[in-house]
């Protein structure tokens, strides 16, 4: 199938990009082998020193440790990592399908070191690679383990940093390519104040700090929305879902995020709409002429199946069709705001189910990802 396991959708996008912090892939070797660095989730730091990102931990898991367990060498790399990374910030155990066949328990060797490591956070998280069915059920068990494990941990605490009216959590940016550091710029720009990102380029003390903000905004609504109602439920704290791709949804997106506040954030967002305009303009007048009524046909993962479209759609083309790998029904109920009638929507296709569509509607271009590259061309 096109889209990961549940491993994939906690360790790969949402616990990764956690910088601070290392990630255990704990179980055989090739789980944390074929997903290194695999993803551009950009970040800033000395990798080695006090960021982790592009580096890969795994307890390589042998048959011994398959018949006898694994809590002991779990618990002997989390000494190793404190020997000779001091600087991490916390540490997170991501379960490989072995963990959960065997029985073992990593969260009593999550709480016993993390009380022989003066309350140091330590996240054992259960995203066994054949629970769910895609990468989806990972995002969720992986938002229950931020909530569990470092929220209630912080229960009662007071805030470590000097709040304001205007502070935001920029919730379901994983910053591929960068992606969030142009989403905070835009947001900065208005007046806005950003406490957090979760999790691109992300340190668990943005996460700790994000029950204290005045506005969650979510970008990838299909991984995040859990932690977003959490938050709504428990602090009270509203969220809105936005749009940064394309000058469109950009525009209508600023202003939807700035109705949550004073006329100051307001304005703000007009003045950035402006500043911007020039920009976006030539670039359409240059590209638009020549994409004018070219259709395109999308299939990618979490939001971009409807988020894109706008964009596109800026530039003239037509989008005749488009599908998620790992969609839920309330995927699709938002991706009819974004469609036409008559666009043909598909579910997990495969790659045969989606070399037929494409033979059939004839698109100009094919929107999609590396394994469906070789199909299309």
């Amino acid at each position: 199938r096109s889209a990961g396991c549940a491993y994939a959708g906690s360790k790969g996008v949402v616990w990764g990009p956690i910088k601070d912090m290392i990630h255990i892939s704990h179980g055989p070797v090739g789980c944390g082998q074929y997903s290194w660095a695999s993803r551009r989730n950009y970040y800033i730091g000395t990798t080695g020193v006090d960021t982790f990102g592009t580096m890969q931990f795994t307890s390589d898991f042998q048959e011994k440790d398959i018949v006898f367990g694994g809590d002991k060498k779990l618990a002997k790399i989390m000494d190793e990592i404190q020997v000779l990374f001091p600087l991490n910030k916390g540490i997170t155990v991501q379960s490989e399908c072995p963990i959960g066949l065997i029985g073992d328990d990593i969260e009593a060797v999550s709480k016993a070191k993390s009380k022989e490591y003066e309350g140091k956070t330590i996240v054992p998280v259960r995203c066994e690679g054949f629970r769910g069915v895609s990468q989806s059920l990972g995002h969720h068990i992986a938002n229950d383990a931020v909530r569990d494990w470092v929220f209630d941990k912080q229960e009662g605490k007071p805030a470590r940093f000097e709040q304001t009216d205007y502070d935001v959590a920029i919730i379901g940016d994983y910053n591929i390519g960068g992606d969030a550091w142009s989403s905070r710029i835009l947001l900065e720009e208005m007046g806005l104040r950003v406490i957090a990102q979760w999790s691109g380029d992300g340190t668990i003390a943005e996460l700790e700090a994000t029950p204290k903000a005045k506005l969650n905004v979510l970008h990838c609504y299909r991984s995040m929305n859990y932690i977003s109602r959490h938050m709504e439920e428990k602090y009270g704290i509203p969220w809105v879902e936005y749009n940064f791709f394309g000058p469109t949804k950009i525009e209508e997106s600023l202003r939807k995020i700035a109705s949550h506040f004073d006329d100051k954030i307001k304005d703000g967002a007009e003045r950035v709409i402006a500043k911007y305009r020039a920009l976006t303009d030539a670039v359409i007048a240059k590209y638009r002429p020549r994409l004018e009524g070219k259709t395109v046909m999308l299939f990618v993962g979490g939001l971009r199946p409807r988020h894109v479209i706008g964009a596109y759609e800026d530039l003239g083309m037509e989008i005749v069709g488009t599908g998620y790998e790992f969609g839920h029904n309330d995927d699709y109920q938002r991706t009819t705001h974004y469609v036409k009638d008559g666009t043909l929507i598909y579910d997990d296709v495969t790659g045969y189910e989606f070399e037929k569509f494409v033979e059939k509607i004839q698109p100009d271009l094919v929107g999609s990802g590396i394994k469906e590259k070789y199909v299309s061309q």
